[in-house]
């Protein structure tokens, strides 16, 4: 897989590329070697620079992380990472049947890992902390892609793909904020007051 090209088809050619990766025959592994673990590391490498170089201002003050804790916060982040597209994938298998879909991890897994590219891409953005909002934005096109994804990937029928999409996002939306809130409980609360400027 040609990883150049799979971001820029899943981003701008979205439907076409779904049906494409259907047919493909791929195993979760090859999909965590040649894309996952390449693109989850973006945001993580920029988080780390972010807060450890650049910093954050609240209210006229000026926060920064210290070096260990900003690293330590980008990789437990880029592990919770890469263990989240596997669960999410296991949340939306085991799902299908409920939503008359065909249970079938490996499509699952496809339906989440390439649905997450723009939040992975859009994550440089957290290399100037103030811009990091912007992800949101990337996020919610991601959200389109898994609604475009997951009902082709899964063979919901038409009826049922919208609830179905809407069931696995807000799961998906409460295991990343308990995710969220750990890490910011490991890593932020003490650093960030110590680096403060």
């Amino acid at each position: 897989m040609n990883i150049v090209e799979r971001v820029k088809n899943i981003l701008f050619k979205p439907s076409q590329t779904w049906a494409e990766i259907k047919n493909e025959q791929i195993s979760i592994a090859e999909i965590y070697l040649s894309y996952v673990v390449i693109l989850a590391s973006i945001p993580a490498i920029a988080q780390f620079i972010g807060s450890a170089f650049i910093g954050y201002s609240v209210m006229g003050m000026h926060f920064r992380m210290g070096i260990g804790s900003a690293l330590g916060y980008a990789i437990v982040s880029y592990i919770f990472s890469l263990i989240g597209v596997y669960i999410v994938a296991l949340i939306a298998n085991a799902l299908a049947s409920s939503f008359g879909s065909e249970s079938n991890l490996t499509n699952a897994f496809k339906a989440v890992a390439f649905s997450m590219t723009p939040i992975w891409v859009a994550g440089v953005l957290y290399i100037i902390p103030p811009l990091s909002i912007l992800v949101i934005l990337a996020g919610l096109y991601g959200i389109y892609l898994f609604y475009l994804g997951l009902p082709i990937l899964m063979n919901t029928p038409k009826e049922k793909g919208l609830l179905y999409v809407i069931v696995v996002i807000v799961i998906t939306i409460i295991f990343y904020i308990i995710l969220g809130f750990i890490t910011s409980a490991l890593f932020i609360a003490g650093p960030m007051g110590r680096g403060m400027m």
